[in-house]
């Protein structure tokens, strides 16, 4: 009996995926809020790998480094090609630096293709501009080459020096780009042939996201797509490779209307940004901002004796004491305040991002904040 329902989900399911160009042309959008699942979601399997590599850079115009690693690598070099330099002979290079490479391998990267590089000295090169990199294996986590980098690199930065100690550096020159500067040499064997299944993994885990867009997909066809926990969402898919492509084609692309997010206030301490979410709301609270500033300024005053006094001259310090009481205002939040009114009452009474920090802390440590304060 179990057989007899697979082969029917089978049957169903490929005759779905035949009608998909033109149930394509029935997916419209919703609101001005939908967003496509492409845009929310990854497909479990579908990722890229960092590639990483030791090489040198030469052709620099003085601006290399001459240092232990540096030299053994030049000496390996050589070796590779058949020259041996003598043991007792330490070359003093100064147009090779010592140098990373990383890059990112896209999914289902072939080999011949190839990626971009970036470049980043290691050790004490002030600068790479107009410096070649020579032949380097990128390797995986694994230790296996996926990649031969070399080229021209492509330097942003500037730096110069005078004589006298001064200097003026300009972006970062130890730094660099080589567009399509690595070949693929081999290709990560995918996951996402295998199995009977899609999953999408949400960007952000929200349950009620998650239950949404498994309705979303069911709707579009039944009893396909299966929340699993807030972040991933199970689908069946064919299992031929084309009309697989062909499914998550489609499915990608319907939209729906993901639930709002949780209420935040994201505070940067560094910056002073401040980003209120729209869901942020606050209980009952009076708040009062204004403050007394004091001011002390220090004059220097000369004391002089009278012409027939035994006194002597002497250097008096003066004080004076101002005092600036600013206006002191206090405004009420009444339940339930939203996004706009707060941010329309703060800029009533004229405070600054620091002021602003002190007041949503004040309000989350009296409980009146109904959301959670992030300081970043």
């Amino acid at each position: 009996m179990m057989n007899i329902l697979k082969m029917r989900c089978k049957i169903k399911l490929s005759l779905i995926v035949k009608l998909l160009p033109l149930l394509s042309c029935l997916v419209l959008p919703n609101e001005l809020m939908a967003q496509r699942i492409k845009d929310l979601v990854d497909v479990d399997g579908v990722r890229s790998n960092q590639l990483i590599g030791y090489g040198l850079v030469v052709g620099l115009p003085g601006t290399g480094e001459s240092s232990p690693f540096t030299e053994q690598s030049f000496r390996t070099m050589l070796g590779n090609f058949g020259i041996q330099m003598p043991a007792n002979v330490s070359p003093r290079i100064k147009n090779v630096a010592a140098v990373a490479v990383h890059a990112e391998l896209p999914a289902f990267s072939k080999p011949g293709q190839k990626i971009d590089i970036t470049v980043s000295s290691i050790g004490s090169a002030s600068s790479l501009r107009g410096g070649t990199l020579l032949q380097t294996i990128l390797q995986g986590i694994d230790g296996q080459p996926y990649a031969i980098a070399q080229g021209s690199l492509v330097v942003s930065g500037l730096g110069a020096d005078g004589l006298d100690g001064s200097s003026v550096l300009v972006n970062t020159p130890t730094v660099g780009r080589i567009s399509n500067g690595a070949m693929v040499e081999r290709e990560v064997i995918s996951p996402f042939s295998q199995g009977d299944y899609i999953t999408f993994n949400l960007r952000r885990s929200d349950f009620t996201t998650a239950k949404l867009l498994a309705e979303t997909i069911n709707d579009f066809i039944s009893d396909t797509a299966r929340a699993v926990d807030s972040t991933s969402i199970r689908v069946t898919a064919p299992r031929d490779i084309n009309d697989r492509v062909s499914f998550l084609s489609v499915l990608e692309n319907l939209e729906f209307e993901p639930s709002s997010p949780a209420a935040r206030i994201i505070v940067n301490s560094r910056t002073g940004t401040i980003v209120i979410g729209a869901e942020v709301r606050l209980l009952p609270a009076a708040i009062t901002h204004g403050g007394i500033t004091v001011t002390i300024n220090e004059t220097q005053d000369v004391s002089q004796p009278n012409a027939f006094s035994e006194g002597q001259t002497v250097a008096t310090t003066q004080s004076i004491v101002d005092t600036n009481i600013n206006d002191s205002r206090m405004f009420v939040f009444d339940p339930g305040v939203t996004l706009d009114t707060l941010v329309r009452a703060i800029n009533q009474v004229g405070a600054g991002p620091g002021d602003v920090m002190a007041i949503l802390e004040a309000l989350d440590q009296a409980g009146a904040l109904r959301g959670e304060l992030i300081i970043i």
